[in-house]
């Protein structure tokens, strides 16, 4: 029964305040492209993330979040851009959302790095079962409130985000804005016994700061990653604290802490040449602790150039002309 009151509460906070919730991962460093636009092709490599987490695991209904990412950089007209693909899904309770988004930055060199200015426009799709029950709800325990919204959300809003990244090779920083237009969602209520209620909300805007490190250890075998997100709705802020040690290049591990929400564990290795596998795991700090088995999240990225091979220039030396 405690279970199904936490978990009641957390679908009902996620479908009527929707605007509120953005979907998070712990292996925030590989993920710059969703939150801001301007890391697009900041790698100089084409670069491609998976991602998938499974949160508050043992609570039907939880979140359940993907995101694939792909970004690139190019050359036009003398400048340097990037540009980038993300895909979400994020999937809470009777709720389903995908979110496709195109990035674009125009690429500056300053100092010894790139700073990027970045722009990103996307459209927001949301699905409402009408049919989902609560865990261990019968048919007459349904979901009939008027106000609870289902079906397919009326239309697809454009949504847009904008940022700025700067990256070196030992640093990166980034601050941007997504939901800037804060887009309505308008998805149509249960009718009953009355004329159809449409519910809407607007997706809220969110805040982010980011920054990492690469600190060379005395021993040059071993590297120290610090690395921080800050993500703010203008209401609630909270912050994601990494430090990350690596071994030869090839392997990692570490421990995150988010604030008033959970302590989180790293490990990973590169399989192949640029092709790195992580997973981690939060632990829930909140009373959810003690009512789930905390969030279990995998990450794949992989880092590649295509180029184009120059044929061998032959010359003939003078002393034979």
């Amino acid at each position: 029964m405690k279970k199904l009151l936490v978990l009641t509460v957390l679908i009902a906070m996620v479908t009527m305040i929707n605007g509120q919730y953005a979907p998070q991962f712990s292996h925030f460093m590989y993920d710059h492209l969703r939150t801001n636009p301007g890391s697009a092709g900041s790698t100089d490599m084409i670069d491609a993330t998976l991602m998938y987490r499974n949160q508050y695991m043992d609570f039907e209904g939880a979140p359940k979040t993907g995101l694939f990412a792909i970004s690139s950089p190019f050359k036009l007209l003398g400048a340097q851009h990037g540009v980038g693909l993300t895909v979400i899904t994020d999937n809470i309770g009777n709720n389903k959302d995908v979110l496709p988004a195109i990035s674009y930055a125009l690429r500056f060199a300053v100092g010894s790095g790139t700073l990027g200015v970045g722009i990103q426009g996307g459209i927001f799709q949301s699905d409402v079962e009408a049919n989902w029950r609560p865990p261990g709800g019968s048919e007459a325990q349904g979901i009939t409130d008027e106000h609870i919204p289902y079906g397919k959300a009326d239309g697809m809003p454009l949504n847009f985000a904008a940022g700025l990244f700067y990256r070196t090779d030992d640093i990166y920083f980034g601050a941007s804005a997504t939901n800037i237009t804060a887009p309505e969602i308008t998805a149509p209520g249960d009718p009953g016994e009355n004329d159809n209620i449409n519910a809407t909300y607007n997706l809220s805007r969110q805040f982010y700061v980011t920054a990492g490190y690469n600190m060379q250890l005395s021993n040059p075998v071993y590297e120290l990653k610090p690395a921080v997100l800050l993500k703010s709705d203008g209401v609630a802020t909270d912050m994601d604290i990494n430090l990350t040690l690596v071994y030869n290049k090839k392997i990692w591990g570490g421990v995150s802490y988010r604030t008033g929400s959970a302590i989180i564990g790293f490990i990973g290795l590169e399989l192949i040449e640029n092709l790195k596998a992580g997973v981690a795991y939060d632990y829930a700090t909140s009373t959810l602790s003690k009512e789930s088995d905390g969030t279990f999240e995998i990450m794949l990225n992989y880092s590649f150039k295509i180029g184009v091979e120059k044929a061998p220039q032959k010359y003939k030396s003078i002393r034979f002309l």
